[in-house]
Order: structure tokens, then C-alpha cells, then sequence
């Protein structure tokens, strides 16, 4: 029983002795003490001031620019030339379809058309000759006749075979596929050997010229939100990274029947550094109320506790543990721990101890 109230005793004196250097409670000795030095400093009264009301909901980059690359044949792939997020030029190949089947094609429609032209020749002979025997009334019209008729049969078949060789030929042209547009592929959708066939997409690439980020907001959020207004993105893991500002594209009026959430577009600004397919947090502005913010550079931490330095009215300086929330414009909103009116040192943190004097301009 003694050894626990000799416990008790050092733990209620540690307490003590941690309040007591944390902040506004320390004892008049305890202060007096902790004086050292004097520095020279920017000091900043604390304002309440309105603070934008911020809704945060996930969201993904898209390209606006997608195209889905399908072969346009009939065919077994041959090979694929390219792999998920490569970069690719418009014009590059792509893939390949065994063209085996094309090349029978072209080979009957070539027999179809040289014979289709020797027919024809034959037919221009017989027309040049009837022609003289007609002029000479040597045969009857309805003979004339008859060779006329052949001979424009004869070269009706060479343009149906040459339409069909020039068709088989274009279909050639369809075995070796490219890029329609410079991009990077996000999507492989087949892989060498399979059946490849119109319609069915076997690439997805997404042009990089224009991004847009897609997520979706509730129903209280789409109330409060329209086209053309600005929003922070940030990418999502990151954060240092500055925010972005993008900008509402679209907002789709229709609601999801199984969310009963709203489809927004949001416009990147060009640079943004952002890439296809990363995940990024939207900030909406939604209204706004009166809260406390601070600069950036006032806010400092010691032994792992964030804080700042508040100046009391001796000019000492004292490390006030807070609650941050927010960064925006290099302004750090501060939840809990601050009042308005305490004056904070804002600038030379880094190199201030609790204790110490400060000097310098005061700012309201």
C-alpha cells in the first residue's frame, strides 16, 4: 500500500509538472525562469474570420479523349504490339491479324478479274468487227445488236472484278491496325491468338490532351454545387503535394437509382501532373462559418505535440498545444487551442524556445 501511494504521488507530480509546461498555467516562478533571450519576431493577433465549408469525396482521372480499337476483320490476332500504359503515336501499329484468309480473297478476286478482262477483250474484238459488218450492211440489226449487248455486259464483269479486287485488297490494309490517336493504352482487352472480330474491342487508349476527373456527390452536395465553379483536387496518399484547381464541367441532374448520387466532371488544368487512372480526393465548397486561421509558418511542433507560440502580455512566449484543420493559401485553420484576440508569433518558430522574450512587430 505504500509503494502504490509513493506511485500515486509521482505520477499527480509529473502531471504537474507537464501542465505547468505546456502553456498559460504555468506558476509566476516557473516563468520568471524560463526567460532566456530576446528575438525578434513578427507577432500576429488572432481574428475570427469566415471559413469556407469543404465536402472532400473520392474521384478518378479519365481521359475525355477514349477510344476503344477494334479490328475491323475477321481474324485470329497474330500479335499485339503494345502493353497497358505505354505511350503510343497516332499511325503506330498496334496489332495484327493472321491474313491468311484476306490473301485467299485477293487471290480469287485477281482470277476473277483477269478473266472477267479476257472476256471483255474478246468482246471488244467481236464489237469492232460487227461494228464494220453492221456499217457495211453485211448483218441484220437485231445480230448488231446482240454483239452490242455483249460487249456491255463484258465490261459491266471487269468493273464488278475490279470493285471486288480493290475491296479484298482494302481488307489487306485492315490486318495491320494502328493508333487513331496519341495516347497511352490503359486497357487490353485480347492477347495474341484470339479471335479478333468487328465490334469487339481488343484496345482502350486514352488521348493525354484532356483530363477530367469523375466522382460522385450526394444530394446535398449537388443542391450547393453548378457548372463553372472551381475545386481543390489533391491527389489521393499525397500530403504535401499543393492542391489543384479544377473546374465543374458537368453535373449530371440525374441521380444513380442504387446510390442516389450525382455524377460530376471536373476540367484539369493542363500540367495538372496527373495521369489517367489516379485516384484523387475533390474538395467542394459548400458554405461557410467563423472560424480561426493562422499562417503556415506559425505553426510549429515539439516533441511530436503541434502547437504554436502565443505572446502573453509580458511578451513571453509561450508553446500552446492546438488542433489543426485545413490548409489553404498557406493559412492553417486552428480547431481548438486558440482564441481570438491571443497574439501568435508567425514568423522565426523554428528557432524559438518556450520562454523565450519576443520583440518585433505586432500585426492586428
Amino acid at each position: 500500500m505504500a509503494n502504490l501511494k509513493l506511485l500515486r504521488m509521482a505520477l499527480l507530480g509529473l502531471a504537474t509538472s507537464v501542465t505547468y509546461g505546456c502553456g498559460d498555467h504555468e506558476s509566476p516562478d516557473t516563468q520568471a525562469s524560463a526567460v532566456n533571450r530576446t528575438l525578434s519576431a513578427d507577432i500576429q493577433t488572432v481574428r475570427q474570420a469566415p471559413l469556407s465549408l469543404r465536402v472532400e469525396t473520392p474521384g478518378m482521372v479519365v481521359s475525355e479523349d477514349q477510344v476503344q480499337v477494334a479490328s475491323r476483320l475477321m481474324g485470329y490476332i497474330r500479335e499485339i504490339k503494345v502493353e497497358e500504359g505505354q505511350t503510343v503515336k497516332a499511325g503506330q501499329l498496334l496489332f495484327a491479324i493472321d491474313p491468311t484468309d484476306i490473301q485467299g480473297q485477293m487471290s480469287q478476286a485477281r482470277a476473277g478479274l483477269a478473266q472477267a478482262e479476257a472476256a471483255l477483250a474478246d468482246a471488244k474484238l467481236d464489237h469492232e468487227r460487227f461494228g464494220t459488218l453492221y456499217k457495211d450492211e453485211a448483218i441484220p440489226k437485231m445480230q448488231w445488236d446482240k454483239v452490242r449487248l455483249q460487249y456491255q455486259v463484258a465490261q459491266q464483269q471487269v468493273a464488278s472484278a475490279r470493285a471486288g479486287f480493290d475491296l479484298a485488297s482494302s481488307q489487306m490494309r485492315y490486318a495491320s491496325v494502328v493508333a487513331p490517336i496519341d495516347g497511352v493504352v490503359t486497357q487490353k482487352m485480347a492477347n495474341a491468338g484470339d479471335l479478333a472480330a468487328p465490334g469487339r474491342p481488343v484496345l482502350v487508349i486514352e488521348g493525354l490532351k484532356k483530363l477530367q476527373v469523375r466522382t460522385q456527390v450526394s444530394s446535398d452536395v449537388y443542391a450547393r454545387i453548378k457548372t463553372g465553379e472551381k475545386v481543390r483536387i489533391v491527389q489521393d496518399g499525397e500530403t504535401t503535394q499543393a492542391p489543384i484547381e479544377g473546374r465543374i464541367a458537368q453535373v449530371v441532374p440525374a441521380a444513380d437509382p442504387a446510390s442516389h448520387s450525382h455524377l460530376v466532371k471536373i476540367d484539369l488544368p493542363a500540367g495538372s501532373g496527373l495521369s489517367s487512372g489516379s485516384f484523387v480526393r475533390v474538395g467542394f465548397a459548400v458554405g461557410s462559418r467563423d472560424g480561426i486561421r493562422v499562417p503556415a509558418s506559425a505553426v510549429a511542433e515539439r516533441a511530436g505535440i503541434t502547437g504554436v507560440f502565443v505572446v502573453d502580455a509580458q511578451g513571453i512566449a509561450r508553446y500552446r498545444m492546438v488542433r489543426t484543420g485545413a490548409t489553404e493559401q498557406d493559412m492553417v485553420e486552428i480547431q481548438s487551442g486558440l482564441n481570438a484576440g491571443d497574439r501568435v508569433v508567425v514568423s522565426q518558430v523554428a528557432q524559438l524556445e518556450n520562454g523565450d522574450k519576443v520583440s518585433g512587430a505586432s500585426h492586428d
